[in-house]
């Protein structure tokens, strides 16, 4: 077993994909913030392919982290210089390859210091993030900026010594203002529709609770491209430390993958980027086409699978599109109800659409679980499922099984599986959800009422009338009758 360092690198088997660059001459160009498993599969990829290509050596990331549990991941990082195997889950074979893109990991601190002086420094000229869609400070009814949120109001009274990733941000550019150095751009990397211009409203918004020039200077002067991403990620665990160890690397922090990646991405940037086209991202002034598509086919459908099969006890999606009526319901609410209200892309309709990410999460390869992509319900499906709920009211299109997806969401949340098992918390709402979801056995409205999910859609006679058939179905008859009646009716 081959410890994974730069040392190592000339000693990894021979199958292995390693850098062909020079390591050590790399400088920063790019902080990113949130540096999880899909940034070091996807954008770090992306960047590492360019620099085997003798491309952008200039722009190496460092990674940071706002949370105390972002310390454990540093250090696991630094032991191995911040490398990283990546290991491809193709069902005609598995692949490794050890990303260099990643430099440096700044230290977790209270107040972000050491954070604020990297991104300080003008050699940093994109800061990237992947937060999840929730860890954007915005209001659940309004989905605006949420200026009442504790961290920033925190973030107002300290902004020299910031809670939130935004007031670190919002420092950093505050002191590069002063500098006379110019913004840096700010790229947001997570699965929200017009993400750039979300994370232009939160960075902007907080500057301007801090000093109205300091907005107005970053508003006017810096950078918030739209962009969308997608590749399928599983969490890391014993089962992938072992395969790391099949392909004889000592790897603390591998990232399994599977076989497809896209990046459709704005071009706006204010400092420059690295050329990520000619390693096949997409360059695109219709973003909103890409993620459209998206977010309610592949992540609306991750929603509309999950509950069901957390319910019955499944434990990955593979295993969950193996079960005919479950990958029934996928198939008819995706053709029927989401695909109508989705434009085409140039290659790809949304009818191929619903077939690729058919196959995609059918791979046997992928054991990506159930649990984590039911998780944070309350984020996803308010992001990726009740848009396409509103376009059918709107529109008087078919959405009897979006209501099921809702009525199953909410028997998810009750927290008790069909054979009687507990299902753990898995909402930073779970208590208000799971009371929600209890009050809703006997009251089905009262999981509707939720009015900072559902607004109007609570009150539309429609919806709230298959919601409550639904999940009298459900209590009544069982998970799999309720499936049944919607796929064969």
């Amino acid at each position: 077993m081959t410890p994974l360092s730069n040392a190592t690198l000339s000693k990894l088997p021979g199958d292995v994909t390693v850098p062909n660059y020079d390591r050590s001459a790399l400088t920063p160009g790019i902080v990113h913030i949130g540096l999880g498993n899909f940034h070091r599969a996807h954008q770090a990829w992306y960047l590492h392919r360019l620099m085997q290509q003798g491309d952008a050596l200039d722009w190496a990331i460092i990674g940071a982290g706002v949370r105390p549990y972002d310390a454990a991941q540093r250090e696991r990082l630094a032991g191995q210089d911040f490398l990283t195997t990546l290991i491809e889950l193709d069902p005609a074979g598995t692949s490794a390859e050890v990303v260099g893109s990643m430099i440096g990991y700044v230290p977790i601190e209270e107040g972000h210091g050491a954070l604020i002086a990297q991104m300080r420094d003008p050699a940093i000229r994109i800061v990237s993030m992947t937060v999840t869609e929730g860890g954007y400070y915005l209001d659940p009814a309004t989905k605006r900026f949420d200026a009442r949120h504790p961290d920033i109001e925190y973030d107002v009274a300290n902004p020299d010594y910031p809670r939130s990733a935004f007031g670190a941000i919002v420092a950093a550019l505050r002191a590069r203002r002063a500098d006379g150095t110019p913004p840096f751009t700010c790229q947001s990397c997570d699965n929200l529709p017009g993400n750039g211009r979300i994370m232009r409203e939160v960075v902007v918004s907080l500057a301007r609770l801090i000093d109205e020039g300091l907005a107005d200077w970053i508003d006017s002067e810096g950078a918030f491209p739209n962009a969308m991403v997608d590749c399928i990620v599983p969490a890391t665990g014993p089962k992938e430390l072992e395969l790391v160890r099949s392909f004889g690397i000592d790897d603390a922090a591998p990232v399994t993958h599977e076989n497809f990646r896209q990046w459709v991405i704005e071009d706006g940037f204010c400092a420059g980027r690295p050329p990520w086209e000619k390693v096949g991202a997409t360059i695109s002034e219709h973003v909103h086409e890409y993620e459209a598509m998206k977010l309610r086919i592949l992540n609306g459908g991750h929603q509309v699978i999950a509950a069901p099969a957390d319910i019955l006890g499944l434990k990955t999606i593979h295993a969950t599109m193996d079960h005919p009526l479950i990958k029934g319901l996928f198939r008819k609410v995706a053709l029927d109800e989401m695909a109508p209200h989705v434009d085409p892309v140039p290659g790809m309709t949304p009818q191929a659409y619903v077939d690729l990410i058919d196959r995609r999460f059918s791979n046997p390869k992928i054991a990506d679980t159930v649990r984590r992509v039911a998780f944070d319900g309350s984020s996803r499906h308010t992001g990726a499922v009740l848009p396409a709920v509103r376009d059918a009211v709107a529109s008087g299109t078919p959405l009897n099984g979006l209501a099921l997806s809702q009525a199953l969401w909410a028997r998810m949340c009750e927290g008790t599986r069909e054979d009687g098992s507990t299902i753990e918390p898995n909402d930073p709402d779970w208590d208000a959800l799971q009371a929600a979801a209890r009050a809703a056995r006997d009251n089905p409205q009262a999981w509707l009422e939720q009015r900072h999910f559902y607004g109007a859609l609570a009150d539309d006679d429609r919806f709230a009338a298959a919601f409550a058939r639904w999940l009298g179905r459900i209590w009544s008859g069982g998970t799999e009758a309720a499936l049944r009646d919607y796929v064969e009716g």
